[in-house]
């Protein structure tokens, strides 16, 4: 009697029971098509964040700059040196850095109090922070106006004077030092302060030897926030302050004082020497952080 037949193989499947030249060609073309999937996805992402932000951020931008410099180079530097908008602009750069020393100081007091130490009322403290957040900026202005101006329940009458445009910054600015130092000194590994002083080491010596080398990057970035928004703060001044040229008019009620007189051009111009003022300032605190960050390391 002869030896039955051998079965034939299934399509697609070795003789030795493998996977056969079509199955690994499916798993291939499989594979192919779910990476070209994602780089597809991952283009597209691209591509819809890169409109999402020329739409917000590059668009507006090149249209300021077209309009501060639609009357050529000698109207720009005519409409930023007249002596109203210098004044302006001297006062707001000078109030901003004014106003983030004492944010850096007071700042990182804050947070460290919020952080190291127990005290009744620490969470209406603490929430009481954010509330320049969530405050309207317009309602600040009044919020502050009644406060410090005329007829004041605690009889401080700053209003239409340098002081008030310092309080005004100061209140808005406030929570981002606070905020950018507190999630660090929650994660701060209290070991090292700790061996420190065990092995002799003062409370100011800890601190400045390893707490504040720790801090400083968060601080940093605390205080470019706060210069970045005490440059273009507008509604919590505009009332307290007077608007008064010369004296306590800052750059962002002048700007809005000449789109009023219909000189546009004009407002772009003092925009402009803000925006690059801030950005400047923002570019060579990052530079100092992430050097003070690798001299840390």
């Amino acid at each position: 009697m002869s030896a039955p037949a051998p079965t034939p193989a299934p399509l697609g499947a070795s003789s030795a029971g493998g996977v056969g030249p079509s199955a690994s060609a499916g798993g291939f073309g499989r594979h192919w098509r779910e990476r070209a999937g994602g780089q597809a996805a991952g283009v597209l992402g691209k591509g819809l964040i890169g409109i999402y932000l020329s739409v917000l951020v590059l668009l507006p931008v090149a249209a300021l700059l077209a309009k501060a410099g639609s009357g050529g180079l000698d109207a720009f530097w005519r409409e930023v040196t007249s002596p109203e908008a210098q004044a302006a602009i001297k006062l707001t750069l000078v109030m901003s850095v004014i106003v983030v020393v004492v944010n850096a100081v007071f700042g990182t007091l804050i947070a460290w109090v919020l952080v190291r130490d127990e005290f009744p009322g620490k969470r209406v403290v603490n929430a009481l922070i954010d509330l320049p957040f969530a405050l309207p900026t317009i309602v600040a202005g009044v919020v502050l106006l009644a406060l410090y101006g005329k007829g004041s329940p605690m009889g401080i009458n700053v209003a239409f004077t340098r002081a008030s445009i310092a309080l005004a910054l100061l209140f808005v600015t406030l929570p981002f030092v606070v905020r950018s130092v507190q999630p660090v000194l929650i994660e701060l590994d209290r070991s090292m302060e700790e061996a420190a002083a065990s092995l002799g080491a003062g409370p100011w010596t800890v601190l400045r030897r390893i707490v504040l080398p720790t801090l400083t990057p968060a601080i940093v970035s605390g205080v470019a926030l706060s210069f970045a928004r005490a440059v273009g703060e507008f509604g919590s001044l505009v009332l307290i302050t007077g608007n008064l040229p010369f004296k306590t008019e800052v750059g962002s009620v002048y700007v809005f004082g000449q789109i009023q007189n219909d000189s546009l051009p004009a407002a772009a111009a003092v925009s402009v020497v803000l925006l690059v003022a801030a950005l400047v300032v923002l570019g060579a605190l990052t530079l100092v952080s992430r050097w003070r960050s690798r001299h840390v390391l």
